[in-house]
């Protein structure tokens, strides 16, 4: 079994090895993506994640077992509920497949370690964090802080990032976040009359965590990427809408996700890049 893990990368693995890893590797995101489902819908509404069976949002129709196939049940309903009729929204199955696709690539990349698992799991948590925010404009702490716990066993069981790197990206980017949105706060309320900041403080913990989990460099790539995505989706639901208030939170998720598979590669091809033309 070892030999098989070490060789997801090597020239020499099986074909029919990896195919069918990859496979159970999205089998097994979209059943966890199924729970995110839960978790994004109730966790806002302070519900039990587990008490409550799962039920049509219109009629309260208990759903049957074999609707809770992730994905494939809402194909075969073609996106309708069975007692009423009701449509069910499609991002269900957006949320199950991409948190499969996620775990798929994040084992391509990564390939198959203590790394890669705790990379998953944070991509999972992105991933409420990301639709609750969207939803709620809020970003839940409970999830955040797992986000944090994830920092211990990536200290103890990864090289990802020494502790001191750790500690550094823990603050080198929530600190100039909560530094703007305490600025902004003043200027915003005296402007608007409102009382809310530029950059919130769920964001800026959020960041703090993602920091002291991937180090240094990757949380700088990470918030550099969140940023630039959010400026221009930013400007055009400005243009489109005429309200610039909107989440932070889904475009940092992205930059964080994207951060935690290449950020060190970019920083650090980035920094070779500085140091050419100082070396020729």
């Amino acid at each position: 079994m070892s030999e098989l893990i070490n060789s997801l990368h090597s020239s020499e693995a099986n074909p029919i090895f990896l195919i069918s890893f990859y496979t159970m590797a999205f089998l097994f995101g979209i059943c966890v993506g199924s729970f995110l489902n839960v978790v994004i819908l109730r966790l806002p509404r302070h519900e039990s994640l587990i008490k409550r069976s799962s039920h049509c949002m219109t009629c309260g129709a208990k759903i049957r077992a074999c609707d809770l196939i992730p994905v494939f049940s809402w194909l075969m309903l073609r996106g309708k509920c069975h007692s009423c009729g009701e449509k069910i929204s499609p991002r269900y199955p957006i949320v199950e497949s991409l948190n499969g696709i996620l775990y798929v690539l994040t084992f391509f990349v990564l390939d198959l370690n203590a790394d890669s698992i705790i990379t998953c799991v944070l991509m999972s948590l992105l991933i409420v964090v990301a639709f609750m925010d969207w939803d709620t404009m809020e970003i839940d702490m409970i999830i955040v802080g797992l986000i944090f716990v994830l920092a211990v066993p990536s200290a103890l069981f990864t090289d990802r990032a020494s502790l001191l790197h750790r500690i550094i990206g823990a603050f080198v980017i929530s600190v100039p976040f909560y530094v703007i949105g305490e600025i902004s706060r003043g200027f915003i309320k005296k402007k608007t009359g409102e009382d809310y900041r530029a950059i919130e403080l769920g964001d800026t913990i959020l960041m703090f965590a993602a920091g002291a989990l991937l180090g240094t460099k990757a949380i700088i790539v990470s918030a550099l990427i969140g940023i630039v995505v959010a400026a221009v989706i930013g400007l055009i639901n400005k243009y489109v809408t005429g309200n610039s208030k909107f989440a932070f939170g889904p475009f940092l998720s992205i930059g964080i996700a994207i951060g935690s598979l290449w950020g060190n590669g970019i920083a650090d091809w980035y920094i070779n890049l500085l140091k050419g033309p100082a070396q020729q």
